[in-house]
């Protein structure tokens, strides 16, 4: 009998948990950077560091909490970011935001050489998608600071 009860608890269906009715928002940011790949990976696998090294001002603190960084804007949102993983070999970030206004918000960093410099491409996934305008707004600001930020400290090296 027990054996019957749990053939058929194996074949209910799953309830779906989050019913997505539009797509998901991926921005895809490439920044062109007058450092050397080393030096721009560096400073962004540094995940302790965003505030003084890729986007002082613009973030006033970087915390660490178990596996997570809390983020302090300077507007006085605090994030809590999973860092899901840093590989060195692939020069790659990936971080996930959790709670806030997105449903879902993951992002990428990876540092590709680029003649004497680096490329960086960040990629930003978030649901849901009207988000999308905001978010690229920061981004595309937050790109333009760390640009800044870098070229700065390896010409004051």
């Amino acid at each position: 009998m027990a054996m019957s009860l749990r053939r058929e608890m194996a074949l209910e269906p799953i309830p779906l948990l989050v019913q997505h009715s539009s797509e998901m928002a991926t921005i895809i940011k490439e920044i062109i950077i007058a450092a050397p790949a080393d030096v721009v990976w560096d400073a962004v696998r540094d995940v302790s560091a965003v505030h003084e090294r890729l986007a002082p001002g613009a973030v006033l603190d970087t915390q660490m909490d178990r596996g997570a960084r809390l983020v302090t804007f300077a507007n006085g949102f605090v994030a809590r970011e999973l860092i899901v993983t840093i590989d060195d070999k692939h020069r790659r970030l990936v971080y996930a935001s959790i709670g806030g206004r997105p449903r879902h918000h993951n992002a990428s960093m990876q540092v590709l050489p680029h003649g004497d410099g680096a490329r960086v491409v960040w990629v930003t996934d978030l649901l849901p998608d009207e988000m999308a305008e905001p978010i690229r707004a920061l981004v595309d600001e937050r790109a333009r600071l760390m640009k800044r930020t870098l070229e700065e400290s390896v010409v004051a090296r």
